[in-house]
C-alpha cells in the first residue's frame, strides 16, 4: 500500500523556514563576497537599486533551484516536506517565480501564511498563486 503525503501544517512550514533562513544568510554572504572583485574590494552601496535587486534575485535562485530540483529546500528536507504541482509532479521555473514573488506578499502580510490555518488544504497564498502545494512526505 502506497503511503499518502498530506498537506504540511503551518508550524512545520515555519520550522523549515527557520532552517532555510540560516542557510540563506550564508548564501547572501557568499553572494556579496562574489561582488567584491567587481567593486574594487569595496562593499556595494546599500542604497543602490541594482544591489537591492541582486539581493532579491539571489534568494529566488536559491529557493527556485531547490523547488525545481526535487521540491525540497534543506529546511524542508529536515522537516520532511516537499513542494509539488497540483498533479503531484515537480514545480517548474515559472511556478517557482510566481511562488517566490507571492511568498514575499504572503510572509510580509502575515495573513498569507495564516491562510494555511483556514484553508481546507492548508495552502498559503503562495501555494495558491503558483498552483503548487506543500506536503509532508510519508
Amino acid at each position: 500500500m502506497a503511503a499518502f503525503a498530506y498537506p504540511a501544517p503551518l508550524w512545520r512550514r515555519l520550522a523549515a523556514a527557520v532552517y532555510d533562513l540560516f542557510l540563506l544568510v550564508g548564501v547572501w554572504i557568499v553572494a556579496v563576497l562574489a561582488l567584491l572583485p567587481f567593486t574594487g574590494g569595496q562593499a556595494p552601496a546599500g542604497d543602490s537599486l541594482w544591489f537591492r535587486a541582486y539581493l532579491l534575485f539571489v534568494p529566488y535562485l536559491f529557493f527556485g533551484w531547490f523547488w525545481t530540483h526535487g521540491g525540497q529546500t534543506l529546511g524542508m528536507k529536515a522537516w520532511r516536506m516537499r513542494v509539488r504541482d497540483a498533479g503531484g509532479g515537480g514545480a517548474g521555473w515559472g511556478q517557482a517565480a510566481i511562488r517566490y514573488l507571492a511568498a514575499w506578499v504572503s510572509w510580509l502580510s502575515v495573513a498569507g501564511m495564516l491562510w494555511a490555518l483556514f484553508d481546507p488544504q492548508r495552502r498559503t497564498w503562495h501555494d495558491i498563486a503558483s498552483g503548487t502545494e506543500t506536503v509532508v512526505d510519508p
